[in-house]
């Protein structure tokens, strides 16, 4: 499977799980480890998954804490 395809399948299944709700605003996502075990990808896909869903204002990391979903109501 071709790495954009699998950092697409990730970004869009991160993305359908904060849009559900079963990664409510203010919730940790899973560590990177956890997400490479869970999808079957590489620490790259899933930190350019990660930077993707950053950029589009879904999440915010905080440098040693981990990646948090943001609040869409909150600047």
């Amino acid at each position: 499977m071709p790495a954009y395809t699998k950092k697409q399948r990730l970004i869009d299944t991160l993305t359908r799980r904060i849009e559900s709700g079963e990664y409510p605003p203010g919730a940790k996502l899973p560590s990177g480890t956890e997400l490479c075990l869970e999808f079957q990808v590489s620490r790259q896909v899933v930190r350019s998954a990660i930077d993707w869903l950053k950029a589009r204002g879904l999440v915010d990391g905080a440098p040693g804490a981990g990646v948090f979903v943001r609040d869409p109501g909150a600047q």
